[in-house]
């Protein structure tokens, strides 16, 4: 009987698959480290939308009335709800918008046009350019929060 050989050596080979592997690992985890950057991103903005329509609902007119403060203006949303929830975001890509189903009614207000008792709404809507750390282009998010008027 005569003794088996050794397999030949195939180290080239291994460094072609090695390569190869670790790109396309490395492919996927930068990939999902940038998704979930988005993720991060976009749950920031619904954050802000929301506190801003948190803040625009308890300072509307009945807020006015009884304070004798001002009631709530977009920029006074911006600067006292939306702009503290945005950290880490860059504030010269964010946008924003306020709107009031009838600024000037409170929460609840009796609608001589249809004869029926109105809740007044607020909506605030936040959008967001963002640009991936990764740099495979922009992506712009927004988020939309409707509350009605509570003060």
């Amino acid at each position: 009987m005569h003794p088996r050989r050794p397999a030949p050596r195939r180290t080239a080979a291994t460094m072609v698959e090695t390569a190869v592997v670790i790109s396309a690992t490395l492919l996927l985890v930068v990939g999902m480290i940038v998704v979930a950057l988005g993720v991060f991103r976009y749950q920031q903005v619904a954050a802000a939308a929301r506190e801003g329509a948190r803040w625009a609902s308890v300072h509307g007119g009945q807020y006015a009335k009884e304070t004798g403060q001002a009631k709530a203006t977009p920029s006074s949303v911006y600067n006292n709800a939306i702009l503290p929830m945005a950290s880490g975001l860059n504030t010269n890509s964010l946008s924003y918008s306020v709107t009031w189903d009838d600024a000037g009614e409170m929460p609840n207000y009796y609608n001589y046009g249809t004869q029926a008792w109105t809740s007044n709404n607020v909506t605030v809507t936040v959008t967001y350019s963002w640009v991936p750390e990764a740099f495979f282009g922009g992506v712009t998010l927004t988020s939309t929060s409707v509350m009605p008027m509570s003060y």
